[in-house]
This record gives structure tokens, C-alpha cells and sequence, in this order.
């Protein structure tokens, strides 16, 4: 079968090298300049393989419809993808939290053995083209228009992304393609995204990066999130992995939503208490400023201070039971009040899209129009930081390359 694959990122190139390898004629359309345009900018360009947590693990990270992925990851998961890259001449290497990235820490050797895998494979990559339209007839796929030109095609793969990072063409084609043919597309918000907060000390803050603290998410006094881990300041809130997981859980609606930080999550109460007492012991005729010099970077020391109702420029001797227990907990819950979160071009994946009630999750085929597949952040499935995105579109996208029959 004559095959077009629409969108050349890593769920349409799996597509494309899976249903190569199964004999069909793939043709791959990509409106950049070149491939997997926004793999290259993943993980700060090092490229977030994937995870190598097992299927449980994988699956307690999926933040909507997991279990409409249960078969994708059956058929291809993070080893699949790992084998893959690796036997096209990629060594890969695992970090903290079971974090997948190339042994080289460069996106463009990820980028290159995908490309070689496809090129290998006999699939025809046309660059710089965009697809105007999806052909349909009888309730099945009959092509694409290119421009003013239809071109005959049995089966279609959509693969074209969300509405994250436009500039790597992420435009919402996919999502006008899927309308036009009948499909219900959840409106598509931004997911793993940076929250503008109300306090306006985090701007003084900006560019400062946390490691090793616990951020808490509570939603109207509930907790919904919780996890230890990295995260940044900016002149607008917060961002960095643990915001961006807590924000696939409160951006929808972020009114309510108070972000508290365990700055010291190593120490309980009783022992980092102790551990003032003797910094403050030790350093007596010291300010409280220069007794706990040690204790936190210096612009962060002055909020938690001011927090904590505590005059920074104040004898340490001086210190009392009230303002230590005042001070322990600022250090143990750092409050802020998230306001919104940033608009969805600054997010990292797109939550939304195509209704996966409308795909069969056994074969990423359409259940209305016969031949057409969908795969990757185009549907509606999201998950946390940590390379589970991206395993969701190599898995979605190689189940569609794989249910491509083999006869028209």
C-alpha cells in the first residue's frame, strides 16, 4: 500500500520505518527544513529519550487516558525504542529518575539514526512540503492535497504535533485535518508548562535553580502532586521539571493551586531545628543574614526571612523558640500562589487534541474514516517530564506504522 505519513517527528518516523519494514511504500511529508525539528531542542537539546521504568512505572507517569496506550506500549516500549537508536549507532546512557539521553548528551546523533533508520528503509522524505488537505471517499482515506495537487495515498498516518513550540511547526494542522473529517477534538491547552505566581520575589529570584527540594502542589487545600527533584525561578513564577509535572495536574484551572517548597526534604523538623540552633549558637553576634550564611543561596535566605517574619539584619543571639519554629516551617513549606500558567507556545507538550474515543486504541486507526491513523502528542494523552512523552509518540506512532493492512 501506498502510505503518507504527515509530520516527519518521532512519531511519524516511527510510523514511517514501521510500515516501511512491512513492506509498504512510505512517503514522509514535512513542512521544515528537516526532520524532527523538535526532538533537537528536547531536554535542553540533549534529547530525553525516553524512560526506563518499567510498565507500571510508565504508566503511573501518563497523566490522561493511559490506559488507551496500554496496547502502543505493549507493541513498542522504552527497550524497543533504546534497541533501535542504539543499533543505528547511538550509545544511550541512563540518568537520575530513569531518564533516557544520548551517551553524547547531543540531540543531533538522535536525530541522524532516526534519519538513517528511515532513509534506510526506502522512505521517500519530502522536506519543505505542507499538506493542505486529507482526501477522503466511501468512509476511507484516498490521499492528500499538496497545495492544489491531490496525490493518491491508501493509507495516512497523522503525525504533526501539538500546538507547543510553533516555531518547530507545530501549528495545529493535524487538528483542522482531523475536524475536517468528522474527528471531536478535545481544545487543546498547554501541558508541562511554566505557573506565573502572585508572590514578585521570585523575579529577584530569576534564574536561581533549586536542586534536591520537594515541591508540594495543593489544589483548593488538597494535595495533588508531590515529588523531589529540580526546579527554577523566573521573572514571571516558576518552571524547570518539577513545576512543569506539577503543572500537567493545575494549569487547566489554576485557581487554588498553592505551590509549597521543602527547601531542606533531607532533614526532618526536629533535625533541621537542631541544626539552626547551632548555626545560630555558633554565630551569636552575627545577623541572621550572616548566621546562616551556609544555610541557602543569599537572595533566597532574604525571602525565606521575610517569610518567615524574621529581620534579616537582627542579632542571631537573640533568636527566639517562636521565631525558629516560624523559621523551620518557611524552610519545610516555601508558599506560592500560582496565578496562571504561561501560554501554550512555552509549553512543552499540547494536552488535548483528538478524542482517543474516536481511535481504535488496539490500532491508532480512526473509527470513522477507514486508513487513517493518528499517532503521537496529536492525540489527547499527556504525561509528566522525564522522556514519557516522547516514548508515548514512538509507541503510538509505530502501533499506527504496524496496523496498516497489508491489502487495500
Amino acid at each position: 500500500m501506498r502510505v503518507a505519513v504527515i509530520g516527519g517527528g518521532a512519531a511519524g518516523q516511527l510510523a514511517a520505518i514501521r510500515a516501511a519494514e512491512n513492506g509498504h511504500r512510505v512517503t514522509i511529508f514535512e513542512q521544515n527544513e528537516k526532520l524532527g525539528k523538535k526532538l533537537f531542542i528536547t531536554g535542553k537539546g540533549r534529547c530525553n529519550v525516553t524512560n526506563a521504568a518499567d510498565r507500571e512505572g510508565f504508566f503511573r507517569h501518563v497523566v490522561r487516558n493511559p490506559r488507551f496506550l496500554y496496547s502502543a506500549y505493549a507493541n513498542f516500549d522504552s527497550a524497543a525504542i533504546m534497541s533501535l537508536i542504539e543499533n543505528a549507532g547511538v550509545p544511550l546512557k541512563i540518568e537520575r529518575g530513569q531518564r533516557v539521553f544520548p551517551a553524547s548528551d547531543h540531540s543531533s546523533d538522535i536525530l541522524k539514526a532516526l534519519e538513517r533508520t528511515v532513509r534506510a528503509r526506502g522512505v521517500e522524505v519530502r522536506l519543505n512540503t505542507r499538506v493542505s488537505a486529507i482526501l477522503a471517499s466511501g468512509g476511507a482515506v484516498s490521499g492528500v492535497r499538496v497545495g492544489e495537487t491531490a496525490e493518491p495515498f491508501d493509507a495516512v498516518v497523522l503525525a504533526t504535533g501539538g500546538l507547543s513550540y510553533p516555531s518547530t511547526g507545530s501549528t495545529g494542522d493535524g487538528f483542522r485535518f482531523a475536524k475536517a473529517l468528522g474527528h471531536t477534538v478535545v481544545p487543546p491547552k498547554g501541558s508541562l508548562v511554566p505557573l506565573e505566581t502572585e508572590e514578585t520575589w521570585c523575579a529577584n529570584l530569576s534564574g536561581l535553580t533549586l536542586k534536591n527540594v520537594t515541591l508540594t502542589a495543593y489544589k483548593n487545600g488538597k494535595e495533588v502532586y508531590s515529588e523531589l527533584g529540580e526546579m527554577l525561578f523566573t521573572h514571571f513564577g516558576v518552571s524547570g521539571p518539577l513545576v512543569l509535572s506539577a503543572s500537567a495536574l493545575v494549569a487547566e484551572e489554576p485557581e487554588g493551586t498553592v505551590l509549597s517548597i521543602d527547601l531542606k526534604p533531607g532533614l526532618s523538623e526536629e533535625q533541621l531545628d537542631a541544626r539552626l540552633l547551632r548555626d545560630l549558637a555558633a554565630n551569636a553576634k552575627k545577623t541572621f543574614s550572616g548566621a546562616l550564611y551556609g544555610l541557602l543561596p543569599q537572595k533566597l535566605l532574604g525571602v525565606v526571612l521575610e517569610a518567615a517574619h524574621i529581620d534579616g539584619t537582627a542579632q542571631a543571639g537573640n533568636c527566639t523558640k517562636a521565631q525558629r519554629r516560624a523559621l523551620v516551617e518557611t524552610l519545610k513549606g516555601l508558599k506560592l500562589h500560582v496565578t496562571q500558567a504561561r501560554p501554550i507556545a512555552e509549553a512543552i507538550v499540547t494536552r488535548g487534541g483528538v478524542s482517543v474515543r474516536e481511535v481504535n486504541p488496539s490500532t491508532m486507526e480512526s473509527k470513522k474514516i477507514a486508513n487513517l491513523f493518528f499517532a503521537g502528542e496529536l492525540l489527547d494523552t499527556d504525561a509528566f517530564t522525564g522522556g514519557f512523552n516522547l516514548q508515548i509518540a514512538w509507541s503510538t506512532g509505530a502501533l499506527a506504522g504496524d496496523s496498516i493492512p497489508t491489502e487495500v
